[in-house]
């Protein structure tokens, strides 16, 4: 199989942009709650009436401050409720919206300011105010600033109240779906970010197909306990501000926890029926409560997961049998119930995007009762066009394509993706926007094959294709995502262009690595550098490389690694806001500790 489609279940609107469906909400269902958020430290919360009526008097704050149609308007924050409503009142009066992310640096934010042109911003906080003011001399078109601490939000309500109700109605009814409804600027891992143009058309493709066809998600939950998410990776992605949208569209419940370090305490308090995630938070959340346990209970922790791991394999082979359930049915009380409560114990599916999850990660997971339903996307696509469904997944694949979408894949195994979802261009960058597609296709730069019953595996991406000094191609995502599965690791990247073989380099985590000491009897204050050639440590991170090999021939098979000193990061831009790594950037910091890994072999 090279191509394969699925059926729209949705017909775009003819007329009005996404603020409609906020709008409409309100309208058929004034009094249900759209929106709940934390207030004195409780959730409170607030109906789609009220909701409404908020985004409402901001946009006529943005009236009355001179935002025109057209008009780009960017948005620096954390997530909280003021992100949803900043966003909805851009749309009601026909801007347009440019999300940055809060970890951006100082130059990252003047790029993207600039080159959209935005004549406002948003931003959460004093030290992002004091940021965007210190580059601001390069801001020629920027005439607002606005700081939510402050009291913005509030501010503009008030200085909009002369500006009546028409005015609004006027604006909205101006906004056109295929008109821009934001740019969402790329994280570059191969090169300097770029700003896709998304319509309101794209968005409402992509969201209204996918309510329609994952019902699971947004239907399902009982009366006594309505569908609801709460929203933790940043919106300034196109994942999670998709899931905010498709929250809107289909009523769901909508909450936004405000750190990571809140997180916990949020999904315990919030209770949430379904969420979404990167992979890295399924690695970290099973490696944490690992960590959490010592002795006996380590050891009945770990035969709790490789039964888990068994349970959920046997569901894809007709099931259990007896032996299997009674041991399954012994740990739920020890081991799953327990790591269940601790995401507030109504969560029963997640949306995982951003990358592959490791698979036995993945059965562990669908083996305590959380189905993870992984997802393929780009910011191009607005998020999701391929996805495995709820109760037809298969693990170690994505699926297959999400309605309204077509896949093939080109002779050279590049994934080529239609449909309304997709963007039209790239903002102020007509030949990057002309190479992005083949005959109508977008060509996704991954690479990918279909198995037999027609589900797409991801086999690397195209521009990240290693070709060793033997003329061997090397897929290195698959290896680092199997490394970085050790509780040890934090990041794995591989090596080996134009290399006589492969090598990677190893971040470990911090907490692992602190339990690690402990355990051999180091210093507590040893640091990683300081034990970076200890036996036992590159023992530890051997198993996990060995467990990258298990899947590879030995040309393709890591041979050398080192254990770096220090973490990749945001802020020193070898990672992306999205936690993929920056290959280039991360080759040129550590150039010396490549070329170690090589010297007289």
């Amino acid at each position: 199989m090279t191509h394969t489609s699925a059926p729209a279940l949705a017909e775009l609107p003819t007329e009005g942009g996404l603020a409609e469906i906020l709008f409409d909400r309100a309208e058929r269902s004034p009094d249900r709650v759209m929106l709940s958020r934390q207030v004195d430290g409780e959730w409170r919360d607030f109906t789609a009436a009220e909701t409404a009526a908020e985004v409402t008097a901001l946009a006529k704050g943005l009236v009355a401050a001179g935002v025109e149609p057209g008009d780009r308007v960017g948005l620096l924050s954390g997530n909280r409720y003021e992100w949803m409503l900043i966003d909805f009142a851009i749309w009601t009066v026909g801007a347009i919206t440019v999300p940055i992310y809060p970890s951006a640096s100082a130059e990252q934010s003047r790029m993207i300011l600039a080159d959209s042109g935005a004549v406002a911003c948003f931003v959460d906080n004093a030290s992002h105010t004091a940021m965007i003011d210190g580059v601001r001399d390069g801001l020629a078109d920027l005439r607002h600033l606005w700081t939510i601490d402050a009291g913005a939000v509030d501010a503009l309500a008030t200085d909009g109240t002369e500006v009546s109700d028409d005015a609004i109605a006027k604006r909205r009814a101006v906004v056109d779906p295929r008109d821009p409804a934001t740019i969402v600027y790329t994280s570059g891992t191969t090169g300097s970010p770029k700003g896709c143009v998304l319509t309101h058309a794209n968005f409402f493709s992509e969201v209204d197909n996918i309510v329609a066809g994952l019902p699971e998600l947004f239907e399902t939950a009982t009366e006594d306990t309505p569908p609801s998410t709460l929203l933790f990776l940043p919106l300034a992605h196109v994942f999670g501000r998709m899931v905010q949208t498709c929250a809107v569209r289909a009523g769901v419940r909508l909450g936004h926890s405000t750190s990571v370090s809140a997180l916990i305490d949020d999904l315990r308090t919030y209770r949430p029926t379904f969420l979404l995630a990167v992979p890295y938070v399924f690695e970290k959340i099973h490696a944490s409560a690992r960590k959490q346990t010592t002795g006996l209970k380590r050891r009945i922790f770990d035969a709790a997961t490789d039964t888990a791991v068994a349970y959920s394999e046997s569901l894809d082979r007709g099931g259990p049998g007896l032996g299997l359930r009674l041991r399954h049915r012994l740990f739920e009380p020890l081991v799953y119930r327990k790591l269940m409560d601790a995401l507030g114990g109504r969560c029963a599916r997640v949306l995982s995007g951003g990358g592959a999850l490791d698979v036995r990660l993945l059965h562990f997971y669908r083996g305590i009762g959380l189905e993870v339903i992984e997802g393929y996307g780009l910011t191009e696509t607005t998020a999701a066009v391929i996805a495995n469904l709820p109760g037809r997944i298969r693990p170690g694949t994505i699926g297959g394509p999400l309605p309204g979408v077509s896949v093939k894949l080109a002779d050279d195994g590049e994934i080529m993706v239609k449909g309304e979802q997709v963007f039209g261009r790239y903002w102020n960058r007509p030949e990057d926007t002309a190479k992005a597609f083949v005959d109508g296709w977008f060509a996704t730069g991954d690479l990918g094959e279909f198995d037999a019953d027609g589900f797409l595996r991801v086999s690397g991406r195209k521009k990240e294709i290693l070709v060793t000094a033997g003329g061997k191609n090397v897929a290195p995502a698959p290896m680092e995502e199997s490394v970085r599965a050790h509780a040890l690791v934090a990041q794995c990247m591989v090596i080996g262009d134009d290399r006589p073989f492969v090598s990677a380099l190893v971040t470990l985590d911090p907490e692992e690595f602190d339990a690690w000491k402990a355990e051999k009897g180091h210093p507590a204050g040893a640091t990683v550098a300081d034990l970076a050639d200890d036996a036992d440590l590159r023992a530890a991170v051997q198993s996990a490389i060995d467990s990258g090999n298990e899947a590879v021939s030995r040309a393709e098979s890591i041979r050398a690694f080192t254990i770096l000193g220090e973490q990749f990061t945001v802020e020193e831009e070898t990672l992306t806001p999205t936690l993929k790594l920056r290959r280039a950037r991360i080759l040129k910091r550590y150039d010396r500790e490549v070329e170690k890994l090589y010297q007289g072999r």
